[in-house]
C-alpha cells in the first residue's frame, strides 16, 4: 500500500500553549533525565505520538511547525504512513531482532534491501558501503581512501604488504602506519569522532580536549550575496582558496613521508554556516585532486537527499570525473559511502570492518523513503517550495536589512544571518514562541531545514511567525 505525504492530517497552523519553552511539564521531564542523561541540550521533550507532517508536538501540548525537522534528519515528516508499513514488514522484524552482522551473515533478504538502496545512488557512483552514522561514514571513508593511495604506493593492488610494515604497524609507526592526511576546510564540520573531529572545525567545543591528527585545513570560499552581482569578486574568491589549497597538498608538512592522500568538502557547509561552494571550485578541486593523486570525498551527510534541489547537492555541479567517495546519512536514514572505483575496495577483506557494518533497518527505511521521493517528485516540489520560499524572504530582507543579511540557498536548505549571537539567539526563542522550531549554525546564522514534505502552506506560516519575531528584536 502506498500513500501520498500530502494526505497527512495536518494542523492547520503552529499551536502554543505556555508562555515559556520549553513548557512546565518539559522543565519536569527534563529534569529527571539530566538525573541519568546529559539533558543540557534539550529544546523541549517532544510528544511524537502526535506529532504528524511538518508539525512536532511537545509533552506540554505545544504544536510547532517543524522547519529544523531533526537537524536535517528527517526526510517525509512525522508518522509517514509509508513508512510506518516499512516498520511493520517482515523484513524489518527479522533486522532488528536478529541484528545481524551483514559483514558475516547477511541474510538472504539483504540483497533486495540494498538494490532499493542504490536507486538513490549519486550519478556515476555504483557501489555502497555501509555505517553507523555520519561521522562513522567519514571515518570509513577516510579509510578506504587511505588503503587506495597506499595500494597505489606500494604499485599495485595485487603487491602484498612488506613484513616490515606487518610489524611496524603494530607499534603505531610508519610504514605500516603511514603519515597520511586527510586535507578539510576552516569552519568544516565531519563529525565528532577521532579522524572525522580531526576534520571538523566549526566550534571549539566539537573538538576541546580531545587529541587530534595535526592535518591541513584550507579557506572554504565566502561569497557575497546576492550572487549575480558580485560574481567578480566571487571568481576571485574560489581562486584564492584554490590557491591556498594546492599550496597545501603540495608543502603538507615538511616531514619527510608525509603526504596528503584525501580532500572531504562539504558542498555546503552546514554546520559550519550555510556556506556555499560553487560548481566552478567544486570542479576545479576535481581537477586539482587528479592532478596530485589525492582521493577526492564530498561529505553529503547534511546536504544529501533533496533538500537542495537535487538528489545530491553536489550533482548540481556536473563534477568530471565524479568524486571517488561521497558520504551519506541524516534524511537517508543510514549512513555509509557511495563509490564507483572497485580499487576502493580494500585489498584485505577485514580491512574496514565492525560487527554490524551498518544497519539493515535503517535500511528498509531509506529504500521506504527513496520510493516516496521518486512516486511524489518530492525534488521537483523542493525547487518550486524554495523558490516561493526565497522570494517572499527576499520581500522581508528589504525590510529587516538590519537582521536579516546574506539570504542563501538551495531548494529550501536556506539561511540567513543577524548581526550577533545574542540576537541570533533571541530570534530563535521567538520563532518558537510564535509556533515555529527552527535551528542555528555558525556564530549568527540561522539554517531552515524542512522535510520534503514541505509546502506553500507551510512556507507562509514561517514567512509570517518570522516577520512577527523580527518586529520585536
Amino acid at each position: 500500500m502506498s500513500y501520498c505525504s500530502k494526505a497527512y492530517k495536518e494542523p492547520s497552523a503552529p499551536k502554543i500553549v505556555t508562555s515559556a519553552i520549553p513548557g512546565p511539564e518539559s522543565v519536569k521531564q527534563i529534569a529527571e533525565l539530566d538525573k541519568n542523561f546529559d539533558a543540557r541540550p534539550v529544546y523541549f521533550m517532544c510528544d511524537y505520538e502526535n506529532s504528524v507532517g511538518n508539525y512536532l508536538a511537545d509533552v506540554d501540548g505545544n504544536v510547532y511547525l517543524d522547519v529544523y525537522a531533526q537537524i536535517a534528519s528527517i526526510a517525509l515528516g512525522y508518522n509517514n504512513p509509508d513508512l510506518i508499513e516499512a516498520a511493520k514488514s517482515p523484513e524489518m522484524i527479522r533486522a532488528l531482532v536478529e541484528r545481524p552482522a551483514l559483514g558475516n551473515f547477511p541474510g538472504k533478504d539483504f540483497n533486495g534491501i540494498l538494490e532499493k538502496v542504490l536507486k538513490l545512488a549519486p550519478k556515476g557512483q555504483s557501489q555502497v558501503w555501509s555505517a553507523l552514522s555520519g561521522a562513522d561514514a567519514n571515518e570509513q571513508a577516510f579509510k578506504a581512501a587511505f588503503v587506495y593511495y597506499r595500494a597505489k604506493e606500494r604499485g599495485g593492488f595485487e603487491v602484498k604488504h612488506s613484513e616490515d610494515e606487518l610489524t611496524s604497524v603494530m607499534e603505531n609507526q610508519a610504514p605500516g602506519a603511514p603519515e597520511l592526511a586527510v586535507l578539510s576546510f576552516k569552519k568544516a564540520f565531519h563529525g565528532r569522532l577521532f579522524a572525522s573531529g580531526s576534520c571538523t572545525r566549526s566550534k571549539p567545543v566539537h573538538k576541546l580536549d580531545f587529541p587530534a591528527f595535526k592535518w591541513p585545513q584550507a579557506e572554504y570560499p565566502y561569497y557575497k550575496y546576492p550572487l549575480a552581482e558580485n560574481e567578480d569578486y566571487n571568481k576571485k574568491e574560489d581562486e584564492r582558496c584554490l590557491e591556498i589549497v594546492e599550496n597545501l597538498i603540495k608543502t603538507w608538512p615538511s616531514t619527510k613521508g608525509a603526504k596528503v592522500a584525501a580532500l572531504i568538502i562539504e558542498p555546503i557547509q552546514s554546520e559550519g554556516g550555510d556556506n556555499h561552494a560553487s560548481p566552478y571550485f567544486l570542479q576545479q578541486l576535481r581537477d586539482l585532486t587528479t592532478k596530485h593523486n589525492v582521493v577526492y570525498i564530498i561529505d553529503e551527510v547534511q546536504t544529501g537527499l533533496g533538500a537542495t534541489g537535487s538528489l545530491w547537492c553536489h550533482e548540481q555541479a556536473n563534477i568530471t570525473p565524479p568524486p571517488d567517495l561521497v558520504t551519506f546519512s541524516k534524511k537517508f536514514q543510514s549512513a555509509g559511502y557511495w563509490f564507483h572505483d572497485e580499487k576502493f575496495v580494500p585489498q584485505l577483506a577485514y580491512s574496514i570492518f565492525n560487527t554490524w557494518c551498518g544497519n539493515p533497518a535503517s535500511m528498509i527505511i531509506a529504500g521506504a523513503i527513496g520510493e516516496v521521493i521518486q512516486r511524489e517528485d518530492l525534488i521537483s516540489q523542493v525547487n518550486r517550495v524554495g523558490d516561493y520560499l526565497m522570494a517572499k524572504l527576499n520581500k522581508l530582507a528589504e525590510k529587516y536589512p538590519q537582521h536579516l543579511g546574506r539570504l542563501r540557498g538551495k531548494g529550501t536548505f536556506i539561511a540567513f544571518d543577524l548581526e550577533s549571537t545574542e540576537t541570533r539567539d533571541k530570534l530563535l526563542k521567538t520563532l518558537k514562541l510564535n509556533g515555529c522550531n527552527t535551528g542555528g549554525c555558525a556564530s549568527a546564522s540561522v539554517r531552515l531545514r524542512p522535510t520534503l514534505t514541505f509546502e506553500e502552506k507551510h512556507a507562509d506560516i514561517f514567512v509570517e511567525a518570522l516577520e512577527k519575531s523580527l518586529a520585536v528584536l
